[in-house]
């Protein structure tokens, strides 16, 4: 069994930073990409940001969020500046896991955290 346990959201005000954090346990064998996504109020879930051996972002974050990884740590981050109100959502960690060597890849989904930008 794999866990994923996100940290690191909360209230800012517009143009503010926030670091996200999650970090995988349990059984792991390889973790081919790890991601965030994030559903804001009556809106569908979608891809934030992911990354594998290269990083992927949404247009609507590019040059804003940074994503990052510790492989020693199975542990993503991003970095969230220059915050606005759009970027209010619940952000959910993804984690594309295998956790045997016999077993297939299968996605993970972290609990979520809720990011709320206002003044």
């Amino acid at each position: 069994q794999v866990h994923l346990v996100e940290s690191g959201g909360g209230l800012v005000q517009p143009g503010g930073s926030l670091r996200l954090s999650c970090a995988a346990s349990g059984s792991i064998f390889r973790i081919n990409a790890m991601g965030w996504y994030r559903q804001a109020p009556g809106k569908e879930r979608e891809l934030v940001a992911r990354i594998t051996s290269i990083t992927n972002y949404a247009d609507s974050v590019k040059g804003r969020f940074t994503i990052s990884r510790d492989n020693a740590k199975n542990t993503v981050y991003l970095q969230m500046n220059s915050l606005t109100p759009e970027d209010t959502a619940v952000y959910y960690c993804n984690g594309n896991i295998r956790s045997s060597y016999y077993s297939v890849s299968i996605d993970y989904w972290g609990q979520g955290t809720q990011v709320t930008v206002s003044s």
